[in-house]
């Protein structure tokens, strides 16, 4: 146990996403930033005064100008590392040598065996790893576990279904990194299919499945020296309950991120599994549809029964990326590694590996 209050943190890259954690870094509590890295000094610091007229922190962090500087900080508790997947192994092994806890964005690795060192390091060092999933944060999941478990709202789970796509458009396609198959070789699986599959386990309370068939319905590049990647994905899985799952992830259909897990007695849907709609609140639905026939009247009932948790959809105290911190943070001040998030990290991506494993040899994949 430290008698520290506050955690200090660093990120390590001036990635886009990164600005959304600099505001749950403030709005945290128990956080500081101290410090963010990129290779040009100047960019850093471009990026924190940027990031000071939008969400000043009270203290202006450290800009350093390369990565290993600020991970030798001694003013540096734990980074946020957001950068491309495929550099993510190299650094999150640096950070942990150094004693630093990591917080890492997804996919965490190209590979089950890159995250498996990534995890080695971590362990060795005793610091806590955590991907950035910030929905497994939220006051919504425990709330749409007690329906799941009650028995009576949903029943027996016999399937689970997911959408989460957004049309990046031509621009997406000709120049982000995501369809850059030399940093990011999952492509839309491993950004997107990432929260899917998470999602998925979520609700088989973390159970395996024992097979998945995966299927690229559409590949691309933005690099001709690069492999193709998916930006059109979908995949079944089979778990060892009979229950069965279907997932669909895309950079070319417009925005949608729908859970469904449907039961014998009702479903549960959630049409913001990933990203809260913007509002004060957060909404899940309860849905127990009824056909009754009177001779000659067929009536479809609608019965769904929608069920609201006070939390704010972001930039506020309560929004599921600042719980996300916090909870880090307080690891970090305890003292104690919860091996949790890493068990959880390593389940997601050996799911997401055998589903682009299944695509590539046209066979299912056993697990």
């Amino acid at each position: 146990m430290t008698d520290a209050k506050t955690c200090r943190w660093g990120i390590l890259s001036t990635a886009s996403i990164s600005r959304k954690n600099w505001n749950s870094i403030r709005f945290a509590e128990n956080a500081t930033l101290t410090a963010v890295a990129s290779r040009d000094v100047s960019k850093a610091q471009q990026y924190i005064q940027e990031n000071q007229l939008s969400a000043a922190m009270p203290n202006e962090p450290t800009a350093f100008g390369s990565y290993d500087e600020l991970i030798k900080s001694d003013d540096v508790d734990a980074v946020y590392i957001p950068l491309p997947t495929a550099l993510r192994k190299e650094w999150v092994i640096k950070a942990a040598n150094a004693g630093k806890h990591v917080l890492c964005e997804k996919p965490c690795g190209c590979t089950v065996a890159d995250l498996q060192e990534m995890l080695d390091a971590c362990s060795r060092n005793n610091v806590q790893f955590m991907d950035g999933v910030m929905f497994m944060h939220s006051s919504r999941l425990p709330a749409m576990r007690q329906r799941l478990d009650d028995g009576e709202s949903v029943g027996k789970i016999r399937r689970l279904s997911s959408v989460f796509c957004f049309n990046g458009g031509d621009e997406f396609s000709a120049t982000n990194i995501r369809v850059n198959g030399a940093t990011e070789p999952l492509g839309c699986l491993g950004d997107l299919g990432w929260y899917n599959i998470r999602f998925m386990l979520w609700a088989m309370n973390w159970e395996l499945p024992t097979s998945v068939r995966g299927q690229i319905l559409t590949a691309g590049r933005n690099n001709d020296g690069a492999p193709e990647v998916p930006i059109e994905f979908a995949a079944d899985m089979q778990f060892a309950n009979g229950v069965s799952g279907n997932m669909y992830c895309s950079f070319n259909t417009d925005l949608q991120q729908t859970f469904t897990i449907s039961g014998d007695k009702g479903y549960l849907q959630v049409d913001d599994f990933v990203l809260p709609f913007y509002g004060p609140r957060l909404k899940f639905e309860v849905c127990k549809a009824r056909f009754l026939i009177d001779v000659c009247d067929f009536n479809m009932e609608d019965r769904t029964q929608p069920l609201y948790l006070n939390e704010y959809s972001n930039a506020h105290e309560s929004a599921q990326e600042v719980n996300m911190v916090r909870n880090f943070s307080a690891n970090v001040l305890s003292g104690r590694v919860d091996p949790f998030w890493a068990d959880v990290a390593m389940k997601t991506q050996l799911v997401c590996n055998a589903c682009m494993d299944s695509a590539r040899s046209g066979e299912a994949i056993q697990l």
